[in-house]
């Protein structure tokens, strides 16, 4: 039995919380938002009544409709996302391994329902959070505005990586408010794919995401710099300039 008094929320004191979970089961809309003011702000940090939480999401997910699957799904990813990693001791992906792995196995089976592509994005990186890949679980965010800001590894130019279906390219003007240089990217290939970029690939095409497919390819390809012409990997940038 968890003794909530002795947990902390972003509010102090999560004796509230078993309450805010059950108003969060009855109207996971409308309390959805209060819920990740308390457990996971900004999507970007999480307390111990985050993690203790866990269990009660998977039990709402399980039961609830699917509506309100895809919102406990957005609550628990966020908050596995600042878990941290499995080879931390203690890390509360391992003590809460059982119902993590509930959740992750709803979030496998409503992928391949998904049609929508913001909620595909979404629901791929609590994915890869139930499992404990970091970085990827919150580095696939620029697929869905389809560009991602990085730093030239050379010169330092801040440089905008836009990934569309008709035109990809990368430039370090604003290129929304006026014609700018643009310099191509170079999609990886198919074969050349390995690991989780190739893992992640497949998986978009087998479930019909062909333009997620279609920006993973570049994600996971090269650039020059307009500026100095340095040539670099699109994902290690993206890596390195990624902050919690």
């Amino acid at each position: 039995m968890t003794d909530w008094s002795t947990l902390t929320d972003a509010c102090g004191s999560a004796e509230h919380v078993p309450g805010l979970l059950d108003r969060f089961e009855a109207d996971p809309s409308g309390v959805w938002s209060e819920l990740m003011d308390h457990l996971c702000p900004q999507l970007d940090t999480a307390f111990t009544a985050s993690f203790a939480a866990i269990p009660r999401l998977a039990e709402i997910a399980t039961a609830g409709s699917p509506e309100t699957v895809g919102w406990v799904l957005l609550a628990a990813g966020a908050i596995a996302a600042c878990s941290p990693g499995l080879s931390e001791p203690d890390s509360p992906l391992t003590v809460f391994s059982a119902p993590i792995a509930v959740l992750h196995d709803l979030t496998d089976r409503r992928l391949s329902q998904t049609v929508e592509p913001e909620e595909y994005v979404n629901l791929l990186q609590a994915l890869l959070s139930f499992e404990g890949v970091e970085m990827w679980d919150r580095c696939l965010d620029g697929l869905r505005s389809g560009e991602y800001e990085v730093d030239c590894p050379y010169c330092g130019a801040n440089v905008f990586v836009v990934v569309r279906q008709d035109d990809s390219f990368c430039c370090t003007d604003d290129y929304a408010l006026r014609e700018v240089q643009k310099s191509p990217l170079r999609p990886a290939r198919t074969q050349q794919l390995d690991g989780l970029p190739r893992r992640l690939f497949t998986r978009a095409v087998a479930d019909g995401q062909e333009g997620l497919a279609h920006g993973l390819r570049y994600v996971f390809g090269r650039a020059a710099c307009p500026d100095c012409q340095t040539d670099f990997a699109v994902a290690e940038q993206v890596v390195t300039g990624w902050t919690p």
